[in-house]
């Protein structure tokens, strides 16, 4: 990812902070035609014996599991992103950008049959998003999970690198990153008032 040097996200343990709160990805990669395909998915993420693990799954009818296993994949986390007006700037001489947060994450993926290694993955998923949903899920009867387990690919990916970009306007002064973000926070949108706290922080 191209990161100019203003703006790099590099603490790891910001990357996954933001990874966690962040975590419906799009996960990409080439066909064998060499086509990119993608898909958004949800993702739990895991540390096992120092290796960051990712761990989702596809429904089997969507056809790009069939070209991922063992591949270089990119997972992308998109964080608030807002455009920003000039007329936030000193100068006159100024034009609009677009001020993000974003994380690309870089690994192999292997894909899951064993069903007890699937459940692993399913079980995953609701502890990171749901916990209270365990009784429930855990008193459901073993025919109607494997039906469900059935209609899924699951996968998991092993982490190779990790870059993260906050372009958030550090290149300017502070009285213009001030002005920016009171310009964010008198928006309705949710995600300009995301972004205004995010600036708030690198001030």
């Amino acid at each position: 990812m191209y990161i100019p040097k203003n703006f790099v996200f590099k603490h790891q343990d910001d990357l996954l902070e933001f990874i966690k709160a962040n975590s419906f990805g799009l996960i990409i990669n080439g066909n064998e035609q060499m086509v990119p395909v993608a898909t958004h998915l949800p993702f739990a993420i895991e540390h096992q014996n120092g290796q960051l693990i990712l761990k989702s799954h596809f429904a089997k009818a969507n056809t790009q599991w069939k070209s991922i296993e063992e591949k270089s994949v990119l997972v992308v986390f998109s964080g608030p992103h807002a455009y920003i007006s000039p007329k936030n700037y000193e100068k006159i001489e100024s034009v609009p950008t677009w001020n993000y947060v974003a994380v690309h994450v870089y690994g192999t993926v292997s894909l899951i049959w064993e069903r007890e290694e699937i459940l692993r993955v399913l079980n995953a998923t609701i502890n990171f998003y749901d916990k209270d949903y365990n009784e429930q899920w855990k008193s459901l009867p073993k025919e109607y999970i494997d039906r469900m387990i059935k209609g899924i690919v699951a996968f998991k990916l092993e982490v190779s690198n990790i870059q993260g970009v906050k372009k958030l306007s550090q290149n300017k002064t502070r009285l213009e990153r001030e002005k920016i973000i009171n310009d964010l926070q008198s928006h309705s949108d949710l995600s300009d008032q995301q972004l205004a706290m995010y600036m708030r922080k690198e001030l």
